[in-house]
């Protein structure tokens, strides 16, 4: 299964895409960038993109602006695909990479570290090399969606028959 992982921001993006399990490219692009992506498939199955959500906080023209690349980032790879991208809540990655609602952006760090390895460095790069800022985020969504669709395959096939 290959997924497409998006973290918007009000100007550029984290992508993440993964193939079964691995991380096969990351960058952080202008969000116009990340619309082209979406108009070129790379036999993505799945598009997941994190959603913004209200937690009683005030927020400003920044969240309203990525609300505003959310929509068009939906709107693009719906056009051209017929599916709807999955929307993914920080709430739902924070629990599952850490099992609590109150992880910060540097215990999920630590958590994607221990499943897919540290940065290492040029000269010996590890599972996470030239993963940064937005891509972080976008990781742990790809993470997250790739392991909970497994778990989901793993329970339909281990449903008896009748």
């Amino acid at each position: 299964m290959t997924i497409l992982a998006v973290d918007p921001g009000e100007k550029e993006s984290g992508v993440v895409r993964m193939t079964d399990g691995r991380i096969t490219m990351s960058a952080i692009l202008p969000n116009g960038g990340v619309l082209e992506l979406l108009q070129e498939s790379h036999g993505e199955d799945l598009v997941c993109i994190e959603m913004v959500a209200c937690y009683g906080m005030a927020v400003g023209a920044e969240t309203f602006n990525t609300c505003l690349w959310i929509g068009r980032f939906v709107e693009r790879w719906n056009y051209l695909n017929g599916v709807t991208p999955k929307l993914i809540y920080r709430r739902d990655i924070k629990l599952h990479h850490c099992g609590t609602a109150k992880a910060k952006d540097s215990n999920i760090r630590q958590a994607l570290i221990d499943k897919y390895g540290p940065p290492g460095n040029k000269k010996a790069p590890g599972g996470t090399y030239g993963i940064s800022k937005h891509m972080w985020a976008a990781l742990a969504v790809a993470a997250y969606v790739h392991e909970t669709e497994q778990e989901k395959t793993l329970c339909t096939s281990s449903t008896p028959k009748t």
